[in-house]
């Protein structure tokens, strides 16, 4: 051994004798000891009283972990109006046990009184309410007394809470922060907007295509605080959804609604039968970016009490339905016409036939034709509108006059492929992409060019054969007036953060071009003759040169007398500002088949709607 370790060994020893030594072998023998006792402690207390522990942690836990609520986003108008809005409302919450903690018996009988007079002053709480739950939960910590109180009643509460001298043993009784989704306008674009159901979620319209957007995120308060221990508060506040801006135009949806229901009211006292149409549905859109301006169907729905039929049943014939069948009529009642129904187009598919003629070369706009009332297709009578017949017809003419044969005679120059080829350019049958819930596809309803014959094709030719929806029509209508190009129609223009920034602005979305400007102008000009010399004459506003066409589909099965009439006009007639697209499917009066109906309807509408958008006015005399 060397000499160095020699004298740290010796240092050692001098450092820590033997009875050192002993003394620190005992003291941590008894630290052993002690740490044994403890974990011998806790596995006794958590076999015998663990249960008591957890649940006194969770009850301070859900007493004082309280969440708040997001506020849903708005839904606004094209100029800021609100359609749709969240408003605070109050959660009454009852805490037994903390109101019996924080008294003794001599004056718990006093509390309890004063607890009960207070609910029942401020928020119409009946006392008996309080007896069930002091008898059968007395340890319970959140017990919802009432929803959605209002901020008048929180108001009430809040006053009386805070006056000691009168309420010195009120405790146990708090506000918990909530939101109700209000619709200021109620009926206004029912279809459109849609409402919400329990938990913020979005039911139809654009609640429920822009439910995501809307919703925030919940936000929570941490922290428990009592007479002997202050312990910090954490506040993870909420984030609210965000608002969403439509195209839809407030001052503009009145105009088109007020006209429906005066239509629907009038043929409805007329008629001392049923409502005034199976349904009335109006849409006006921008065709030179695909915006919708407005759009309503009758009959509609109160936003703010969505499941109340009263307006369109009798008490007893409720009483009659089962919770099925009440279901059942909701759906249809809540699901949007324009978006989500399909009906035979009927004479305004003329235009489209005519621009597939024009487009593909088979036409060229000089032909003329002979209307004898009726065209024979493979064997078959197909009878014109007007059964006397037109005579002779042009291109033109055919449009204006909405004549059957002609059309007929027009697409069999065209032939099945290339009228089947423009169809789906035009988008007749497929989704629109239209940013709302539940679009229909009636591409299975059309006819391909493999299986479409002679009598199909000339049927196809006016309209009927194949089915539609509002949605699928304004946009390819708006093709045609706008030269070519068509847009994606939509009905939200930009998302707006919780400071009013916008976050997202929607610009218009070219899908494609269906016809070249030059057909365009064309068929603008045979459709202002329609206006001037044709079957939309009774739908002409004074002042405003206007381009349109009529139609009148008849509903299979063939000859029952059912029929949706329908107008598409626009203003004005050589660059289109605005169109205009009225369908009245099954009218409540004596003959369905007479377009007056839907062209008074239409001319009553756009003469209020035309200088409320500052259509620009004709030049003309």
């Amino acid at each position: 051994m060397s000499k160095k370790k020699q004298k740290r060994l010796q240092f050692i020893r001098q450092k820590f004798p033997r009875r050192m030594k002993k003394k620190l072998v005992m003291l941590f023998m008894a630290i052993i000891l002690a740490f044994v006792f403890l974990i011998g402690r806790i596995t006794y207390i958590n076999a015998t009283e663990g249960e008591e522990y957890k649940k006194l942690v969770l009850d301070q836990q859900q007493y004082d972990s309280r969440t708040i609520p997001f506020k849903r986003g708005d839904i606004v108008d094209c100029n800021g109006t609100k359609i749709a809005t969240s408003e605070r409302v109050y959660n009454v919450i009852f805490d037994a046990k903390v109101m019996l903690d924080n008294t003794t018996e001599k004056t718990k009988e006093e509390t309890i009184s004063q607890v009960k007079e207070v609910l029942l002053e401020c928020f119409e709480i009946e006392g008996s309410a309080i007896d069930s739950i002091l008898v059968n939960s007395p340890d319970s910590r959140y017990n919802i007394l009432k929803k959605k109180a209002s901020y008048q009643e929180a108001q009430q509460f809040e006053i009386m809470e805070n006056n000691k001298d009168k309420y010195p043993y009120l405790n146990g009784v708090w506000l918990e922060d909530d939101y109700q989704r209000v619709y200021p306008y109620g009926t206004l674009a029912s279809d459109l907007i849609g409402f919400t159901v329990a938990g913020n979620v979005g039911n139809a319209g654009i609640e429920a295509s822009y439910n995501d957007i809307l919703n925030g995120t919940d936000g929570r308060s941490y922290g428990y605080q009592d007479e002997d221990a202050i312990l910090e508060r954490t506040v993870k506040p909420a984030q609210d959804g965000y608002t969403v801006v439509s195209t839809i135009d407030v001052a503009l949806q009145s105009i088109v609604e007020k006209h429906i229901l005066k239509f629907n009211k009038k043929h409805k006292n007329e008629a001392k039968k049923g409502e005034g149409s199976k349904n009335t549905a109006v849409i006006i859109a921008n065709p030179n970016t695909g915006a919708i301006l407005a759009e309503a169907s009758y009959p509609n729905y109160d936003l703010n009490n969505p499941r109340d039929l009263s307006n369109y049943y009798s008490e007893a014939q409720l009483e009659k339905m089962d919770e099925e069948k009440k279901l059942e009529v909701l759906n249809s009642l809540w699901k949007n016409f324009c978006v989500s129904d399909t009906f035979e187009p009927g004479s305004t598919a003329k235009t489209f036939t005519v621009a597939s003629g024009l487009e593909s070369g088979k036409l060229t706009g000089k032909e003329t034709y002979n209307c004898s009332g009726y065209l024979t297709v493979a064997g078959r009578p197909i009878s014109c509108h007007k059964r006397s017949g037109h005579g002779t017809q042009s291109v033109a003419d055919s449009i204006a006059n909405s004549c059957n044969v002609a059309l007929m005679r027009e697409v069999a120059k065209i032939g099945t492929k290339e009228f089947c080829k423009y169809q789906k350019i035009f988008g007749l049958g497929l989704q629109t992409g239209i940013d709302l819930p539940g679009e229909a596809e009636t591409a299975g309803l059309l006819y391909s060019a493999e299986n479409m014959g002679p009598v199909e094709l000339a049927t196809n030719s006016f309209g009927q054969g194949f089915n539609v929806t509002m949605t699928q029509m304004i946009a390819a209508y708006s093709s045609l007036i706008n030269g070519g190009n068509y847009y994606k129609p939509y009905v939200v223009k930009a998302i707006r953060d919780t400071n009013g920034n916008v976050i997202e602005e929607k610009e218009p979305v070219l899908l494609r071009k269906t016809i070249s400007k030059e057909t365009g102008e064309l068929l603008k000009k045979y459709m202002k003759q329609t206006m001037t010399d044709g079957t939309g004459r009774n739908a002409q506003v004074e002042g405003y040169s206007m381009g349109a066409k009529t139609g009148t589909a008849e509903k299979l099965p063939r000859g029952n007398g059912k029929h949706v009439l329908s107008y598409m006009g626009y203003a004005p007639a050589d660059n289109p500002e605005v169109l205009v697209y009225v369908v009245i499917d099954e009218p409540n009066v004596p003959d369905q088949a007479v377009s007056m109906y839907v062209t008074d309807l239409a001319r009553e509408i756009m003469e209020e709607a035309f200088p409320y958008l500052n259509i620009t006015k004709s030049t003309e005399e």
